[in-house]
């Protein structure tokens, strides 16, 4: 009998620096990389997509395109290159029509690009099917990804008889909900099928009913995606691979477990020890691993493990200890005996040996991803809120609910965590619930990001958004954002070429400080040139003017601190109640400051791009 092989898909470059060190790996260190990448024969890479858009303009300054072009280059084939995108969202966190996503996943293939995962935070297949027909067309490969998530937990009826005569809620993610999204997707034409566990929330016991009935509805690849964070990633990576899954997503070792996807060593050895080829070169692993230690040293700023790396280990060279390799063996027992308890104690033992983390029992219990308990944290820090955090995680299953169950993946992830902390502040400050919805969130609710898995409440929807009706996403709403001929720059455009250009449309905040910052610096390069021209005298800048009377009038305050994106309104304006006078961009989503009563306008003491702090005042009204 031919022995079985497990393909991998590696997602250091990418998940894995995303999930441990919040996408901050310069591209000097991927270049120092990709050499050794060339022969570890991994069947899959994932390089770009998720946070990796926005993150190298926002922090490293650098492009994304230029990142996954130099990959490609130095890839030549040897494996293929997968991003992550959010089907109609794409790396954004709006909906775009045809015309978007169609350029997009042109120049990402044009690009180099073979395989792009796809997934819709609704699960909604509406939002894939296009962009499934798309890659197929441009000829790369669609990996259609259905998002694990689960029911969330109830509250316990108070009271005998509440408790005697309450009917359990209806389960709604069943293995048959997931199961028949793969099976549209194939039908679509996704040529993988990904389970995506974002939270790393499916336990061994579902895992172990979950694959065999994915494998058994299609006939393309399965692949599974976990994260290692509430302690399940490690044992039911262990369980797919056993129900025979066709494709495991994994990092090396430094860049592995934790709140990341397990370690491909840890796999490795299960995989020796089951009889099945895992299909990468170890020895080539074993050479990035060398290099990735000193990578992950550099990024400890970054990095909440910093103090406690693992221990170092070479599958192929060490030897473990018996009782650690004993730990191995029962591991696998327990799996093949569906002993749930067993597999999870001696997966746990095996990490703790490692001196990977251990569980985290808060995201655990909270059912939500690392990714958005972290960025929560870093919210409340940034509002000087962080007394807050248990609030907000407790709101966390209301804000869902209201919404329509929606799974916890980008970009609702996002939205419903900024809306938690968000309703935090408003019961802290007592405000109403939902006094500051975010743009995003209003969207949602209205049913702009698609049909939601359970049917928002019409009474709470009218509440947010104005109206009942489920409204969803128009196409012919969309503008086109505005590239400008920048007359300090020489008259240049904003964006110079097309996939610039798509980097505005996806990204516009961080895309339009990116790309200003690049022309100032082309513009610059030209001026030596120039530098024996006789220079005009240049006279001493003048302090701007500041209206410093005091503020009489009624004011509208930041309700919390955030960047200014745009400004609607002028000194001696009329606006009338529920009005928007301007956007406030924080914790990534955008929120509307409207006029809470009909006034004239007085003074307007910010512009876009100014940064503010909580209760900042930014319009004053006329008494």
């Amino acid at each position: 009998m031919e022995q079985r092989k497990l393909k991998i898909r590696d997602l250091t470059l990418r998940d894995g620096q995303q999930s441990l060190f919040a996408t901050r790996m310069k591209q000097s260190d991927i270049d120092h990389l990709l050499p050794l990448y060339e022969d570890a024969n991994f069947y899959i890479m994932e390089v770009w997509g998720g946070a990796v858009p926005d993150s190298v303009m926002r922090y490293l300054d650098e492009s994304p395109w230029e990142r996954l072009r130099t990959v490609s280059n130095a890839m030549k084939g040897k494996s293929l290159l997968s991003a992550l995108s959010r089907g109609r969202n794409l790396f954004g966190y709006v909906p775009y029509p045809d015309s978007v996503l169609e350029g997009f996943y042109k120049e990402a293939i044009n690009n180099g690009l073979n395989v792009m995962r796809i997934f819709d935070a609704l699960n909604d297949l509406d939002n894939v099917k296009e962009s499934i027909r798309m890659i197929n067309e441009l000829g790369g490969i669609p990996d259609g990804a259905v998002c694990y998530t689960v029911d969330p937990k109830e509250e316990k009826p108070s009271g005998f008889f509440a408790r005697l005569f309450a009917k359990a809620p209806e389960k709604i993610f069943t293995d048959e909900y997931f199961v028949e999204k793969a099976v549209a997707m194939e039908k679509y034409g996704a040529k993988i099928i990904t389970l995506k566990d974002m939270a790393g929330l499916v336990n061994p016991a579902r895992i172990a009913t979950l694959i065999p009935a994915l494998k058994n509805a299609v006939k393309v690849p399965v692949d599974f995606h976990t994260h290692c964070t509430p302690g399940y990633g490690l044992a039911s990576s262990l369980v797919a691979i056993i129900k025979g899954v066709d494709i495991l997503d994994t990092n090396i070792w430094w860049f592995g477990e934790g709140s990341a996807a397990p370690a491909i060593e840890l796999v490795y050895v299960f995989c020796k020890k089951l009889g099945i080829e895992l299909e990468a070169n170890m020895e080539a692993v074993g050479r990035i691993r060398d290099e990735l230690y000193q990578i992950r040293r550099s990024l400890a700023a970054f990095d909440l493990n910093k103090d406690n790396f693992p221990k170092a280990f070479n599958p192929l060279t060490d030897t473990l200890p018996q009782e650690v390799d004993a730990l191995f063996d029962a591991a696998i027992n327990a799996a093949k005996a569906d002993n749930e308890e067993k597999l999870l104690e001696a997966c746990h033992a095996i990490e703790a040996y490692f001196g990977f983390p251990k569980p985290n029992e808060t995201v655990k219990n909270a059912e939500v991803p690392g990714g958005m308990y972290s960025n929560m944290v870093a919210q409340l820090k940034s509002l000087g809120s962080s007394d807050l955090l248990d609030d907000a995680m407790a709101l966390i299953p209301k804000v869902r609910r209201d919404a329509g169950l929606v799974p916890l993946v980008t970009p609702t992830s996002q939205i419903v965590g900024s809306q938690a902390v968000s309703l935090a502040i408003d019961r802290k400050k007592g405000n109403k619930d939902y006094s500051t919805p975010s743009n995003q969130f209003v969207s949602l609710v209205k049913g702009e990001y698609g049909h939601t898995p359970v049917a928002v409440n019409p009474d709470f929807r009218a509440a947010i958004t104005g109206s009942p009706e489920e409204i969803p996403y128009d196409v012919n709403k969309y503008r086109k954002p505005e590239n400008p001929e920048l007359p300090e720059y020489g008259g240049v455009k904003l964006a110079k070429n097309q996939e610039e250009y798509l980097l505005l449309e996806l990204l516009p905040t961080v895309a339009n400080t990116f790309l200003r910052k690049r022309r100032a610096e082309e513009y610059e390069a030209t001026k030596p040139a120039e530098a024996e021209l006789p220079q005009a005298k240049e006279e001493p800048e003048l302090p701007a003017e500041t209206d410093t009377a005091p503020v009489t009038g009624p004011v509208v305050e930041a309700p919390m601190p955030g960047t200014i994106i745009s400004v609607s309104v002028k000194p001696g304006d009329t606006v009338k109640s529920g009005q928007c006078l301007l956007i406030l961009e924080a914790m990534k989503m955008e929120n509307e400051i409207e006029s809470e009563g009909n006034h004239v306008i007085k003074r307007v003491f910010v512009k876009p791009g100014d940064t503010v702090a909580a209760d900042a005042v930014l319009v004053e009204f006329e008494d």
